[in-house]
């Protein structure tokens, strides 16, 4: 039976430790790659350097230089130079796009960096892996304080919010010129008959805005204005 080799197990659990600092982040802020995905692609980027590594059989020619015996070129990048490739799908799939509104490229970016911290890990550049670790974190954190903060009329700071109405088609009208007078920028408008009660719409909108207050407004406004079924409002995170 073979022994196991401390040294690996070590840069294994070190990407675990790390992968789960990144995704404890991302989980906290209810994004949707949390902690096991995050704790998952570091750890695999750590498995794959390693396989790179050390995984193919090598021998050592007569100046002691280890090649590989199938090619005789030794290339302990091929696997590992996949994953920054091979990242880009998943990432990929964690960015989201609701009509002119697109979300989820910080956490597209966030398992990036799991990746390339994985990897430092696997080739067992921990110096590297962890000081990656604490300043993606802090620009997680300290960054969007920051930006709330002393960045009060950027784009970065305005929340995107969903509002979706049912109501009767003839308050359609009204609705929008209210949205309208309140929203300086609306990004997506639409409304749909239901088909189970043409009388019946559902109109939806989304729109960027800074003041909360103003948020509270408008629901209340759009309960009041036309008396609709129902009324909802959705806070579109990145």
């Amino acid at each position: 039976m073979e022994y196991i080799n401390t040294e690996f197990f070590i840069r294994l659990l070190l990407a675990l430790i790390l992968g789960f600092a990144l995704g404890l982040e991302r989980e906290i802020t209810n994004k949707y790659a949390g902690l096991r995905t995050h704790i998952l692609v570091c750890m695999g980027a750590c498995v794959f350097t390693l396989l790179s590594i050390y995984g193919f059989p090598t021998f050592a020619d007569g100046d002691n230089v280890i090649i590989n015996q199938a090619t005789g070129v030794r290339d302990t990048a091929r696997i590992a130079a996949q994953i920054v490739t091979g990242i880009g799908f998943i990432g990929a799939g964690t960015v989201l796009r609701n009509g002119p509104i697109i979300m989820g490229l910080t956490t597209a970016a966030t398992l990036w960096i799991a990746a390339s911290i994985g990897m430092a890990c696997g080739t067992g550049l921990y110096d590297i892996a962890i000081i990656s670790t604490v300043l993606s974190v802090a620009v997680l954190t300290l960054i969007r304080i920051f930006e709330r903060q002393f960045l009060p009329t950027s784009a970065k700071h305005a929340k995107r919010f969903k509002v979706t109405v049912y109501c009767n088609e003839e308050d359609t009208k009204k609705i929008y010129e209210y949205l309208t007078s309140k929203v300086d920028e609306m990004r997506d408008f639409s409304v749909k008959k239901l088909i189970e009660n043409p009388d019946k719409c559902k109109l939806s909108s989304a729109f960027e805005i800074c003041n909360k207050k103003t948020i509270d407004d408008i629901y209340k406004n759009l309960n009041e204005l036309t008396k609709p079924d129902a009324v909802s409002l959705q806070e579109l995170n990145d």
